[in-house]
């Protein structure tokens, strides 16, 4: 008979079920399992708060311009040292802000992390991007695939005119590109900017045409929503809006949003997206703004993209914003570059400064939209890794939203206009441990349809983090006592005790193989892959995964 491992005497958090209380936890098979008699070996979990794996479901960690900003990086990688690692069970991996796949799932799973989905996929990159998730130990990954910005979607949308009465046409072609890619879900970066872009327009607002196709951006969003929702995808589009970082750009936020028109979608890093013009800077934060709207649109959930002081790099689809930002690169250098007929890539390194009165605000609006939006289940913790800082500095962000003395400590160190212009300081919550564990775990396990994991219900996964309970909680995120992956102890005080294989997670919603057709002329006109090695089958997929278990999810009934 199998051994079971009983978690004895923890107190289990698991706001799926309301659960939060101290009871026991068996795990068997890899899996928990109710209480049963026989063979149970213990693990004293008394004074711990037991949670199921993290889920982090926005963080670059695979694929072309990841690549770019770890080379772009190296000065960083030789200033900080490459120590090697004292454990036998690690390698030398890079590290700093843009760390390399080892490091990244080293540096997760000691935080207590078990999946990671990397927002920006490019069909044509799709190998590539599963081979560096792949290369990532023991987290399980996916990936979303970026849509919107191809030349081919924007003419089918043009011809298709605002009516769209080619509709089913652009649906299939978005459900093909899925299943070709093996993607999680539809990303769009910039609405129909990065490919404006190309054709000189400098930028794009929800409502101004595209100058070679006269398609908007609303209109892009309208479609894509449409069709990944009517598709049966669990994780609504993941929409990168429009005017990234520019003063002012809460109205094509809230334009975005109308332009759903009561659709599910998930809008990411709202930081950058949530910016007014009011005061002496023009420039200030219109977090209650965005905030109200979220919690007047149920429909709708967002990820933060917290800002971190320090060093970081940006990597981002958006041409267009990263060409704008190039100027404010630290160190002075920066990638641009067009990806075939399909999207683009900037990488521009960037300093946070605690005085810059911008960075400053940026950090505060980020805080303010967690502790604004009134249900967790609707916000998902991310620092959209290594755009505004990197994974690792979870735990301080934690303790951020959580102790209200700490964050009011951290203010007084900042500009001091900062707090004249943002509503932080007169903020008085303080995130519960359930809430955190929402926005670190059920949130995104719901939002992905992840129904075995986030949770710690009998048959869910054995993905679960043992945290020491303490009142410094950066100390306590940072390093739990206790990590297992599939019922498999990874990780214990920081160290890594094992290094299983990830599985990858997929979605393969149905589709009139009709469209293959238009799609067969289109890649052997304008693609550098032939049409026919374009489709990644589940063979090759678990390949480039390096073995890992295939982990497809369903599709809903719309």
């Amino acid at each position: 008979m199998t051994a079971t491992l009983r978690l004895r005497g923890g107190r289990v958090v698991d706001p799926t079920h309301g659960i939060d209380e101290v009871r026991d936890l068996y795990l068997r098979d890899g899996r928990i399992v109710d209480a049963t008699p026989g063979d149970v070996t213990d693990v004293d979990a008394t004074g711990c708060v037991v949670m199921a794996g993290g889920i982090d479901m926005h963080t670059h960690i695979g694929g072309g311009k990841v690549n770019l900003a770890r080379m772009l990086m190296v000065d960083a990688q030789r200033s900080t040292g490459l120590a090697l690692p004292t454990n036998a069970l690690e390698l030398a991996s890079c590290g700093g802000c843009a760390p390399g796949t080892l490091a990244t799932g080293y540096r997760y799973v000691e935080m207590g992390y078990t999946a990671a989905f990397e927002p920006a996929m490019l069909p044509s990159n799709a190998r590539h991007a599963h081979m560096e998730m792949g290369d990532v130990p023991v987290l399980d990954h996916g990936a979303y695939v970026m849509l919107g910005n191809d030349e081919l979607f924007l003419e089918m949308l043009a011809r298709g005119g605002p009516a769209m009465s080619n509709y089913s046409e652009l649906r299939d072609y978005a459900a093909w590109t899925i299943n070709a890619a093996k993607a999680m879900g539809v990303k769009v970066v910039n609405p129909g900017g990065i490919s404006a872009f190309k054709f000189n327009q400098r930028k794009l607002d929800v409502d101004e045409p595209h100058v070679h196709w006269q398609v908007t951006p609303r209109q892009v969003v309208h479609a894509l929503a449409r069709a990944v929702h009517e598709l049966g995808v669990r994780h609504p589009l993941h929409i990168h809006g429009s005017n990234l970082g520019v003063a002012g750009n809460i109205a094509s936020t809230l334009a975005t949003m109308a332009a759903l028109e009561g659709l599910p979608a998930h809008l990411t890093h709202v930081q950058f997206h949530a910016y007014g013009t009011e005061g002496p800077k023009k420039f200030s934060s219109a977090a209650l703004q965005l905030a109200d709207a979220v919690n007047a649109h149920p429909n709708v959930s967002i990820d933060v993209g917290q800002i971190i002081f320090g060093q970081t790099v940006t990597a981002s689809g958006d041409t267009m914003r990263q060409h704008a930002q190039s100027d404010l690169a630290n160190p002075r250098k920066w990638i641009g570059s067009d990806i075939e007929n399909v999207a683009g890539c900037g990488v521009v390194p960037f300093r946070y400064r605690e005085q810059s009165y911008v960075n400053a605000l940026q950090w505060a609006i980020g805080l303010e939209l967690f502790l604004l939006v009134k249900n967790p289940w609707q916000v998902v913790l991310t620092t959209d890794h290594p755009n505004g800082g990197p994974f690792t500095s979870y735990p301080h962000l934690i303790r951020l939203l959580m102790d209200k003395g700490f964050r009011d400590e951290q203010l007084a160190k900042l500009h001091p206009d900062v707090a004249t212009q943002s509503a932080l300081k007169d903020i008085r919550r303080e995130l519960s441990m359930a809430e955190i564990a929402v926005m670190t775990r059920s949130a995104p396990a719901r939002l992905l349809g992840l129904k075995d994991r986030g949770h710690l219900a009998s048959g869910a996964a054995a993905d679960i983090a043992v945290y020491r309970e303490q009142a410094d909680r950066e100390a306590m995120f940072a390093t739990p006592e206790h990590v297992y992956k599939d019922g498999v102890e990874v990780a214990r005080g920081g160290n890594i005790l094992a290094l299983p294989t990830g599985g990858t997670h997929f979605v393969e919603p149905g589709y009139d193989t009709a469209i293959e057709k238009t799609l067969r002329r289109h890649w052997e006109m304008h693609g550098s892959i032939r049409f026919d090695h374009a489709y990644i089958g589940k063979d090759e997929l678990c390949s480039c995964c390096n073995g890992g278990r295939l982990l497809p999810a369903a599709c809903f009934s719309s």
